[in-house]
């Protein structure tokens, strides 16, 4: 006694090709065809091992102000920032700042790299680096690794530069019992 009816009785059998072994269908599952099936179940597709995570690159991202935008506030986090419009209040980031020509910035930078071609009205301190382009002006003073002046551009200020690890051993010394 069988558990199910059969669907295949009765009907007649699909021709064969001499020498090829006939297809065998059963009848819980669908034939095998080149058509798509337009079931909502999901199509099976072979198990591919996941794609190799690549190695974690430190490869800051560069966020843009706009030179229509004026913005108050802080910029604080790692990444480079090119403004390009006014902006004031403080920039700290573990990366490079640009001014470009015609921004504004009113407020004091620390970075690596501070790149000014517009105008800075601030200190600059503790950059390996400072660019001071043709059409940029600095208004305040500036502690760096080193320090590039383009001719037509502007400072006034004071500047230190060249002086990268002396500085840092004298803050790190200083309030330790040197009376």
């Amino acid at each position: 006694m069988a558990l199910w009816k059969d669907a295949n009785v009765g009907t007649i059998p699909a021709p064969t090709t001499p020498g090829v072994a006939p297809a065998l269908a059963h009848p819980r599952e669908p034939e095998k065809t080149n058509v798509a099936s337009l079931s909502p179940e999901p199509a099976r597709r072979p198990v591919q091992a996941p794609a190799p995570t690549p190695a974690h690159r430190h490869d800051p991202k560069e966020s843009y102000m706009s030179s229509d935008l004026t913005i108050e506030g802080k910029i604080v986090g790692t990444g480079h920032i090119r403004i390009a419009g006014k902006f004031k209040g403080d920039v700290h980031v573990d990366g490079n700042v640009s001014l470009d020509s015609g921004a504004r910035l009113e407020g004091h930078v620390k970075a690596h790299v501070v790149s000014v071609g517009g105008e800075l009205i601030g200190n600059i301190e503790n950059a390996k680096r400072v660019e001071l382009l043709e059409t940029g002006v600095i208004n305040g003073d500036v502690k760096a690794g080193s320090l590039t002046v383009a001719a037509g551009s502007r400072m006034r200020g004071q500047v230190e530069f060249g002086y990268e690890g002396e500085g840092r051993a004298k803050a790190e010394t200083k309030g330790f019992g040197n009376a």
